[in-house]
């Protein structure tokens, strides 16, 4: 079965999900702080708790979704599917069980099914934002997800 692909670009301006557990939301509020300047140029998405501190304690827009055992990773998740989610910077505790780690992982294999840059640490959301892509479109190419949803079905052999 061939495999056809589809190139999809990131615009200059961004849209960014900032996401935190609670012990990192006050890691998150100062690195935001502290790229504030790079921040207010692009469009900043977060989970209910995260985005509402972020807000308080930095002046930065930011469209809040529900928390993350709410759904909130689910809904960053499906905007990224629509292609409405560019980069995650998603500070995640790794020493805390979360009761939502299923929906995390879900989050986290979908930015890597739609090749989005996502940071789960502070240097790597360093590295991002300070990439010479943060500024500029970037086009890269994806499996054409239709396509290919189209080709299997004709391929399927099944008895109804």
């Amino acid at each position: 079965m061939e495999k056809q692909r589809v190139e999809f670009v990131i615009e200059k301006q961004k849209n960014i999900a900032l996401i935190a557990h609670d012990n990192k939301k006050g890691e998150m509020i100062e690195w935001c702080k502290k790229n504030a300047d790079i921040l207010k140029g692009h469009f900043l998405f977060g989970t209910g708790t995260t985005a509402r501190m972020i807000a308080e304690h930095t002046g930065l827009p930011i469209r809040g979704f529900n928390s993350g055992p709410m759904g909130g990773d689910l809904q960053i998740g499906a905007r990224i599917v629509d292609n409405k989610i560019d980069i995650v910077i998603f500070f995640s505790d790794p020493l805390t069980a979360q009761p939502h780690d299923p929906d995390v992982k879900a989050l986290l294999r979908i930015a890597q099914v739609y090749d989005i840059p996502i940071a789960n640490t502070k240097a790597t959301a360093d590295f991002i934002i300070t990439s010479q892509y943060m500024n500029t479109e970037y086009t890269h190419t994806l499996l054409d997800f239709k396509h290919n949803v189209e080709q299997r079905a004709n391929t399927l052999d099944i008895n109804i």
